[in-house]
């Protein structure tokens, strides 16, 4: 581990180089790329510098105690050497931890999508639960919600939302969100107090530089539509909606929230470029080894998740072990994720770690 210690100091060394460099401050990609580097391994410098003086105690206390020149300050040094070896296993473990590959997108904003699956009606109004629980959630954090697209259901629920939460880390918390939400409970046109099963599939996607993702306007073909939606006195009567076709990849966006046409185009745009990183980031992962594949944390978006039972007051997420499982569901529907979310964390990092062990 030292001398993994070292490595990072000279590398460290190299970026502090580079950050003044007059060619890296020309290319933004770049100093975005070298000034993230550089901020990630100072935290990691800072553990392993601790790590270091711990060991070097450590060593100097087992030496003096096995001295016998001085009995005092040999039981002195004895009586020390538990909580340094304590210290120092915690502080082996957090810099090992730390040197994990980080996912560079997880410092990012996110895009969600959230669609109503098989459940007809009933899927919709799950859809919108949904996205009530995340906005709920994301109150707490202090995140902002930017409604990008929706598409209503008749009994009030949601086909679809599209919405942007800004804000540090949203992507590395929300990502494993990933995938397919189970519900069951008694649908409110069930007269016989039958339990349904139905389905909304969530996406969660970084949110895309323009550095990152540049389009060429030539590549995309524009359509302009009246909303169909609430907008006030503008649905119906202007043009106001855009939707937004990638003629390379057919990838198809639509916007209609917003009574302005620029500022709805402007928005599709935002959510087109998260979708074509989206698509770079799939492929990329597709052409990884099995073993890497382990520790990108994306997840099979097409995997049913998570089960969402009402009757039961139970929240289960399949992935997680049987202690971290099952949560309260009327707690989780209104927003108070963190502890799943914090669950989910850790199975990833446990993971990374089995994916990374003999590193060392």
């Amino acid at each position: 581990m030292l001398s993994e210690l070292e490595r990072r100091e000279k590398r460290f060394s190299e970026l502090e180089r580079l950050l003044v460099e007059p060619d890296t401050a020309r290319d933004i990609k770049k100093f975005r790329e070298v000034s993230k580097e550089h901020s990630d391994l100072k935290e990691i410098l800072a553990v392993g510098h601790e790590y270091r003086k711990v060991k070097t105690d450590l060593d100097e206390n087992r030496l003096l105690a096995a001295s016998a020149d001085d009995k005092e300050l040999a039981e002195l040094a004895a009586s020390e050497l538990p909580a340094l070896e304590a210290r120092e296993a915690e502080l082996a473990e957090t810099f090992k931890t730390l040197l994990i590959p980080k996912d560079p997108n997880d410092s990012k904003s996110a895009i969600v999508e959230i669609r109503a699956g098989t459940g007809g009606e009933e899927a919709a109004l799950f859809a919108a639960d949904l996205y009530r629980m995340y906005t709920r959630y994301s109150e707490e954090q202090r995140w902002k919600i930017d409604v990008m697209n929706t598409s209503p259901a008749d009994m009030g629920g949601l086909k679809e939302v599209i919405f942007l939460v800004e804000g540090n880390g949203v992507y590395g918390r929300l990502k494993h969100e990933n995938g397919v939400h189970r519900v069951q409970r008694v649908p409110r046109t069930e007269a016989q107090g039958r339990i349904h099963t139905s389905a909304a599939s969530v996406i969660v996607m970084p949110e895309a530089d323009d550095v990152e993702i540049s389009v060429n306007m030539a590549d995309l073909r524009f359509d302009y539509f009246r909303s169909s939606g609430p907008g006030g006195q503008n649905v119906n009567k202007t043009e106001s909606a855009v939707r937004i076709t990638h003629i390379p990849t057919g990838l198809v966006v639509s916007c209609q929230d917003e009574k302005s046409q620029h500022k709805n185009k402007a928005k599709g745009l935002k959510v087109l470029q998260s979708r074509l990183l989206d698509a770079e980031e799939e492929r990329k992962i597709k052409e990884m080894s099995v073993e890497k594949k382990k520790i990108v944390g994306t997840g099979d978006r097409s995997e049913k998740i998570r089960t969402y039972n009402f009757p039961q007051n139970r929240l289960t997420d399949h992935r997680l072990t049987d202690s971290d499982k099952n949560h309260s569901l009327s707690s989780v529907i209104e927003g108070k994720m963190e502890p799943l979310i914090e669950a989910l964390r850790r199975l990833d990092m446990a993971e990374r770690l089995k994916s990374d062990n003999g590193a060392f």
